[in-house]
């Protein structure tokens, strides 16, 4: 029997018995309470707390065999580990409607199973977050053994060797010799600069559009374009790179070449800009959020002072939002450390240490992507770099993540 069936079986199982459960435990109770008997608790949390006696057990059998199997420690069959489960489940099924009485403390029990379910999630993400960080390190420690970290932070020259510039269509690019050289400083300046650009785009138009729709717009104006402008969080990205290849880089290119500048079919430019367009709804929903939950005391408190409602924006609502607007730079921040797509499909994969947007560059992420889908053996440097960038891009994510926490209490501090 295949896991699929074993689990189908097994809801199919578990779902009537605890719609059962519910129903016979609060029948029970309600019957109790009927007779003038005072119970401690609601008589629906009887019937959740049949459903809790029923259900905890037989998910507990269910998980501890497939974990056995998983370890390879013992092998049941599926047959057997779903005898047992629905065997453990009909006994908590008796026990639990046989267990309700009017001392029993069903709420209480209710509300110890939430506050361990609760904690149990919160475990889930911290345990999955160390799992993350401890697997980067691990496997970026392989790498650091073969190249130095001095050489790989400070080094202005990435050129990983043969067969990954030929993955990344740059095989004329191999330096002499067919050796690796691993300096992270041109991508980390393409990411900088990818993001720095996008932000550039992002943060005044989504910061003035939040502006104009919270204190400008009226209710039917308001349900008309913040709509349209959040469909622009649900394009995929790979539309975007399309849209920054074929439309905004020709653009560039043109209006670049009116100046008497040089500008390449791959530059940066084009991919920020569409990237900026992209991050826009984000900043200007969260901006939105935060100045809508600005005290309406706060405006008519300035408005009664005299001034105007530009002043007033200027000074009294923006500081006060200060702080979610922060919050709302630093996840559009965090979004374009991570795209991909569209600076692969804009950009190319080229590093390039310069400060020309005009120029083409490459990211962290799209290198990472690149080196591990060529065809290097997962123990080469060409492939354990990725996760070296990956943990170098960790680090200067939460720098960033800290220094921003920083600022958003000082600035609460000061406005409280």
């Amino acid at each position: 029997m295949s896991v699929g069936e074993t689990t189908l079986i097994l809801l199919a199982g578990l779902i009537p018995l605890g719609y059962a459960g519910f129903f016979l435990g609060r029948r029970k109770a309600m019957a109790t309470q009927a007779d003038g008997t005072r119970l401690h608790s609601r008589p629906q949390q009887y019937g959740w707390y049949s459903v809790v006696s029923m259900a905890v057990p037989a998910i507990g059998v269910a998980f501890a065999a497939s974990l056995l199997n998983l370890l390879g420690w013992i092998a049941l069959p599926s047959e057997l580990v779903l005898a047992m489960t629905l065997i453990t489940a009909a006994a908590g099924f008796a026990y639990g409607l046989m267990a309700i009485r009017p001392t029993l403390r069903a709420r209480n029990t209710l509300d110890r199973l939430i506050r361990w379910l609760l904690l149990g999630a919160a475990l889930i993400s911290i345990m999955t977050t160390l799992a993350i960080v401890l697997s980067v390190i691990f496997e970026a420690m392989r790498f650091f053994r073969e190249v130095s970290v001095w050489e790989f932070i400070t080094g202005t020259v990435w050129s990983p060797g043969d067969s990954f510039l030929e993955a990344a269509g740059r095989g004329d690019e191999v330096s002499e010799g067919g050796g690796g050289v691993f300096g992270s400083v041109p991508l980390f300046a393409g990411t900088f600069m990818v993001t720095a650009i996008a932000m550039a785009v992002a943060l005044p138009i989504g910061l003035l559009s939040a502006i104009f729709m919270s204190e400008y717009a009226s209710l039917k104006t308001r349900g008309v374009v913040k709509p349209i402008l959040e469909i622009l969080a649900g394009i995929p990205t790979v539309v975007y790179g399309f849209f920054a290849a074929i439309t905004v880089t020709p653009i560039v290119v043109d209006i670049a070449g009116f100046f008497g500048l040089d500008a390449s079919y791959s530059n940066i430019l084009s991919p920020g800009i569409v990237m900026g367009i992209m991050i826009i709804p984000f900043i200007s929903s969260l901006s939105d959020d935060v100045i809508n939950s600005i005290p309406q005391s706060l405006r008519e408190g300035a408005f009664a002072l005299g001034t105007t409602r530009s002043e007033t924006i200027r000074n009294v609502v923006v500081p006060a939002a200060l702080p979610g607007v922060i919050s709302a730079f630093l996840l559009g921040v965090s979004r374009a450390l991570g795209e991909t797509m569209i600076v692969v499909m804009a950009a190319g994969v080229r590093p390039n240490l310069t400060w020309n947007p005009l120029e083409d560059m490459t990211t962290v992420t799209v290198n990472i992507v690149y080196s591990l889908t060529g065809d290097q053996s997962f123990d080469s440097p060409q492939t354990l770099s990725a996760f070296a960038l990956g943990l170098v891009l960790f680090i200067v994510t939460l720098t960033l993540n800290i220094i921003s926490t920083v600022m958003v209490r000082r600035f609460k501090q000061q406005y409280d």
